[in-house]
């Protein structure tokens, strides 16, 4: 069985920017929810815990590691994608400078890259080959962000790149794969 966590809501500060691979903590309200996952989790009784290795999915992952006594992994694999010189912005003052332009994240997912970032096909193809490399017969909990899990989500159910919003899970969710 896999399960692919994504993290709860991030510092408050953060919250209307563009955060990315940035690595914060999670609000108040986020680490509330986290010791919840945390209980959840343990009750999956997983055998490896993976996460991105950002701080908003690793102190997830070490306390329900710690209290399972399971194996925990690190895979820059399912850290969200890279948005280049647009992280830590807020996403009013981007679309301001780059209006429409950032629609290129869906309308041109092979080239734009999103403040000379990552484009939507790295991101895709790096998640994809993290849940490919995911270990077969094991227990497996994934602790990730919307994007990477949108990405495993949208292949599997063979939807086009341009639907990945449609698969974002809400934060703090598990979402069971089988």
């Amino acid at each position: 069985m896999i399960w692919l966590v994504r993290h709860p809501p991030v510092a408050l500060h953060w919250q209307k920017r563009c955060y990315g691979a940035s690595d914060m903590g999670l609000s108040r309200e986020g680490a509330r929810m986290a010791a919840e996952l945390v209980d959840e989790l343990v009750t999956l009784s997983p055998d490896l815990i993976i996460h991105s290795d950002r701080k908003r999915t690793r102190t997830i992952a070490q306390r329900a590691a710690d209290q399972l006594s399971a194996e925990i992994l690190p895979d820059h694999r399912w850290r969200e994608r890279d948005f280049g010189n647009w992280e830590g912005r807020s996403w009013n003052s981007i679309y301001r400078e780059n209006g429409n332009a950032m629609d290129g994240m869906l309308d041109d997912p092979d080239c734009f890259r999103p403040g000379g970032g990552e484009t939507t096909r790295e991101l895709v193809d790096r998640a994809l080959d993290g849940w490919r490399a995911l270990p077969k017969g094991r227990e497996i909990v994934v602790i990730a962000h919307g994007g990477p899990i949108a990405a495993v989500l949208a292949d599997r159910a063979n939807a086009s790149i341009r639907s990945l919003p449609d698969y974002i899970p809400h934060t703090g969710s598990i979402t069971e794969m089988g």
